[in-house]
């Protein structure tokens, strides 16, 4: 299978270490900050900060090749994220799909399942937005209903609100399908290449990684290197 090796951009040369302790403070500085929150409102949001600063330490360990210590900090990603659904504005489709991407990073796959459900019980398969959809495909795969997942990723792929390239990564990934996902993986990871701002400011393609653990669970295996991903 073809291999992508872009150089340029962001994530070659960066000081994971430096990253990896800047989240940890994050993390830290949120769970002191989580005890005086003023209302549920606060709350909500300073975990789902949490999260995103659990999730970045996550991320900044995988880059160091060190999956087993990154497992734990998105472990901690998830339960934030999900601890802040109860309290968030409606839709807020992102605390599931963090929670199951985490878990899903972390190799953890009776805790993605379990996230995939809450995510389907919390109504993401009757979600009209593009992300409640996604929310309803990552849950839909990562529990093997392959049928149904491709349904919501066909209703994403085709929008003008939501990354082409990503619903068709999904929609590939459900059929089985092994040269339209090669062509769907390359360019998310192109469009990760590219980009000039990262979540946690972590120039890491997460979602890629995410796509690839689900791909391989299926028998596609695309080789991919890149700066925005760990070392193989």
């Amino acid at each position: 299978m073809p291999e992508t090796g872009a150089e340029h951009g962001r994530g070659a040369g960066e000081d994971w270490v430096a990253h990896l302790e800047r989240e940890q403070r994050r993390y830290a500085d949120g769970e002191a900050r989580l005890a005086h929150a003023a209302d549920a409102d606060a709350r909500q949001r300073q975990l789902t900060r949490l999260g995103n600063a659990a999730g970045g330490a996550g991320l900044a360990l995988l880059m160091q090749g060190q999956p087993d210590e990154a497992a734990a900090w998105f472990r901690r990603a998830a339960a934030r994220y999900r601890e802040s659904f109860a309290d968030a504005p409606p839709d807020s489709w992102g605390r599931p799909i963090g929670a199951i991407k985490a878990l899903v990073l972390a190799g953890d796959r009776s805790g993605a399942e379990d996230a995939g459900r809450w995510a389907l019980d919390a109504g993401a398969a009757e979600a009209t937005s593009p992300v409640g959809r996604y929310a309803a495909a990552l849950a839909l795969l990562v529990l093997g209903d392959d049928t149904r997942a491709r349904l919501h990723a066909e209703a994403i792929r085709i929008r003008d609100d939501f990354p082409h390239e990503v619903g068709d990564a999904l929609a590939f990934v459900a059929a089985g399908d092994l040269l339209g996902y090669t062509d769907a993986i390359e360019s998310v990871l192109a469009s990760f290449e590219a980009r000039d701002e990262y979540l946690e400011d972590l120039p890491v393609a997460d979602t890629v990684l995410v796509l690839q653990a689900l791909a391989r669970e299926r028998g596609l295996d695309v080789p991919l290197r890149s700066p925005v991903l760990p070392p193989a």
